[in-house]
C-alpha cells in the first residue's frame, strides 16, 4: 500500500514566474499557501501508517522540493513524469487527480492526501482496503448551490454513473472529505474507457468542466469495489479554527485523521494559528521521521 501526497510551495519564486507566464497574473495566495506542515504528515505516516510501503511526493519542479526531504525515502515525482505534456503546466489539483494512477511503480492499493491531511493516531489497513475494495462512506446531494467543487463532484458522478452503466440520477453522490483509498486497476479502466471525457475537462486552473478525485472514487463505488466504512477523521476550517481549539484536535485527538482546511485570514491570524499549529504538532510527534534528512 502506497501513499500519494501532493504539495505546492506557493512562495517559490520560480514557480510564482511559471504561473505568471502561463495564467497571465499572480498566484492567488490561500490557494497556494504553505504552512510548513508536511514534516508531521510524514511524521505521522510513519507513527500511525506503519504498514505504507512507498510515499510518492508529488511536486511541479526541482524548486518545489523541501529542502529537509531525504530522497532515498521519498519519492520525489514530478508533474511531468505522469501527466502529458500538452496539459503542461498545470495549477489544477483536479488536472493532476486525472492523472495519479499512471505514477511509475505506483502499487494497486494507493491512498491519495492532499498535505492538509494528518495521521494522529494508529491506523490499521482495513481502514482503507479490504478484499480488494476501498472504505467508502457516501452523501447523497441535490444542489451544488454554484459552489465550483459541488459543480465538480456533480459531473465527476454523473460521468461515473455513465461509465458504470447506470442511468442519470437527480441526487449526486460525495464522499467523506478524508484521505481517499484508491485501486489503480479501477482508475485505469475509467481512464482508458474515457479518456477523451476526462482529457477534455482538463485546464491549467479550477474550471467548472474539470472532474475531480471523485471521478475515480465514484466510479469504484457504482462498480462494488467499496465496501461501507467511514474514515475515522475530523475537519477542521480555518475559519473557525483557534490557537486553543487546533491545539486539542492535534495534541489529544480523538480521530485517526484530521483534515485542516486553509481559508483566507489577516495576517495577524495566520501568525497566531500557525504558531499554535506548529507547537502542537511538535509537542505531538517530536521526533523527525526517516522521510526527514
Amino acid at each position: 500500500m502506497d501513499i500519494i501526497i501532493t504539495y505546492v510551495d506557493g512562495l517559490d519564486s520560480e514557480w510564482q514566474a511559471d504561473y505568471a507566464k502561463c495564467i497571465g497574473e499572480k498566484a492567488l495566495t490561500k490557494r497556494y499557501r504553505d504552512w510548513g506542515t508536511l514534516p508531521y504528515l510524514l511524521r505521522g505516516v510513519e507513527k500511525c501508517m506503519p504498514f505504507i510501503e512507498k510515499v510518492f511526493l508529488v511536486v511541479a519542479r526541482e524548486s518545489q522540493i523541501p529542502k529537509w526531504v531525504d530522497r532515498n525515502t521519498v519519492r520525489i515525482i514530478f508533474h511531468k513524469d505522469f501527466i502529458p505534456t500538452e496539459y503542461l503546466p498545470t495549477f489544477n489539483s483536479t488536472a493532476i487527480e486525472m492523472f495519479m494512477h499512471r505514477i511509475k511503480d505506483l502499487s494497486e492499493e494507493f491512498i491519495y492526501f492532499n498535505d492538509d491531511f494528518f495521521p494522529l493516531l494508529p491506523c490499521q489497513p482495513t481502514d482503507f482496503f479490504r478484499n480488494g475494495k476501498t472504505a467508502a462512506s457516501m452523501e447523497h446531494h441535490l444542489c451544488t448551490f454554484g459552489n465550483l467543487f459541488r459543480l465538480q463532484t456533480k459531473q465527476s458522478d454523473r460521468l461515473a454513473r455513465r461509465a458504470a452503466g447506470f442511468k442519470k440520477s437527480i441526487f449526486y453522490i460525495r464522499p467523506q472529505h478524508t484521505c481517499a483509498p484508491m485501486l489503480k486497476s479501477v482508475c485505469q479502466s475509467l481512464y482508458e474507457s474515457h479518456h477523451a471525457d476526462i482529457l477534455a475537462s482538463v485546464t491549467p486552473l479550477r474550471e467548472p468542466c474539470n472532474y475531480n478525485q471523485y471521478l475515480y472514487t465514484d466510479y469504484a463505488y457504482f462498480t462494488g469495489k467499496t465496501f461501507h466504512q467511514r474514515i475515522s477523521n475530523r475537519h477542521l476550517s480555518m475559519a473557525l479554527a483557534t490557537p486553543k481549539n487546533i491545539t486539542k484536535a492535534i495534541v489529544n485527538p480523538d480521530r485517526k485523521i484530521i483534515c485542516i482546511n486553509d481559508v483566507e485570514m489577516s495576517e495577524e491570524k495566520f501568525e497566531r494559528l500557525y504558531n499554535a499549529m506548529h507547537k502542537a504538532f511538535q509537542t505531538r510527534f517530536p521526533h523527525k521521521s526517516r522521510f526527514e534528512i
